[in-house]
């Protein structure tokens, strides 16, 4: 089997190639950062390959897609976040945000459906997040990117139930996971936050169990279902109080 992992230089990304091959999966890693993808390659049996590659870019998926058209596992880890209110951050960065987090994983996952399809197997996992599930003051088109991603992810698994096809498509959905995501969003890490690997452990499983939603961690369960019962007025409080405790610059 081949896996192309998104976002794969840190964090979950890189525990997702470190664990696939493992089990005898050759992995394709694709990131920006060239150093890091051959560091991590390097380490990995059976071989790996690495595609240095913006998602950012306007076009980029399918320019990767076009490089890497035969794979069986797809994993659409690459994201990022943009902290501050709304009319605040930087619109060209929140463009960039949303063609990694939304326009990228969209094109990859229909463009490689559509591959699986000729053979009726493959296996999709997107990586949303928790804040999938909440409003996200000060974190707004990240909080909102995540939601597409979940909504656009549980869809096609239904339709590849109801059509009774063998593809497997899989949302994860983590709470605060110790990476470079805090830093790059420009704000304080939680003390909240999980290990990389053990997510990507537990989302694997739920993957290759074809699991519509996977969220890893009792606590981060037992929140999205009291979610479903509070008012988003006042989620929306509870979460911008969270959001402001991480900024470094309160």
């Amino acid at each position: 089997m081949k896996a192309l992992i998104t976002g794969a230089s840190s964090g979950i990304g890189r525990e997702f190639a470190v664990l696939l091959s493992k089990i005898g999966v050759e992995t394709i890693l694709v990131a920006r950062r060239e150093d890091k993808l051959r560091q991590l390659a390097d380490t990995l049996e059976p071989k790996s390959e690495i595609i240095v590659c913006d998602l950012s870019e306007p076009g980029s998926a399918k320019e990767l897609f076009e490089k890497a058209p035969d794979i069986d596992i797809l994993i659409n880890n690459a994201g990022f976040g943009a902290f501050g209110e709304f009319d605040k951050v930087d619109l060209e960065r929140e463009l960039e945000l949303i063609n990694v987090n939304v326009t990228a994983l969209h094109t990859l996952t229909k463009l490689y459906l559509q591959k699986f399809k000729e053979k009726n197997e493959g296996y999709i996992l997107n990586v949303a997040s928790i804040a999938s599930f909440l409003p996200g003051p000060l974190f707004a088109s990240y909080y909102a990117s995540k939601a597409y991603v979940v909504k656009l992810t549980s869809a096609i698994h239904h339709e590849q139930k109801r059509s009774r096809s063998n593809i497997k498509v899989s949302c994860l959905c983590p709470g605060p996971v110790v990476t470079e995501f805090f830093d790059v969003a420009g704000v304080i890490f939680g003390p909240l936050g999980m290990d990389a690997a053990k997510v990507a452990k537990i989302a694997l499983s739920g993957m290759f169990k074809g699991k519509r939603l996977i969220v890893p961690g009792a606590f981060f369960k037992f929140g999205r279902i009291f979610s479903l019962f509070v008012p988003e007025t006042l989620l929306a409080k509870l979460m911008a109080r969270l959001q402001l405790a991480k900024n470094p610059k309160k």
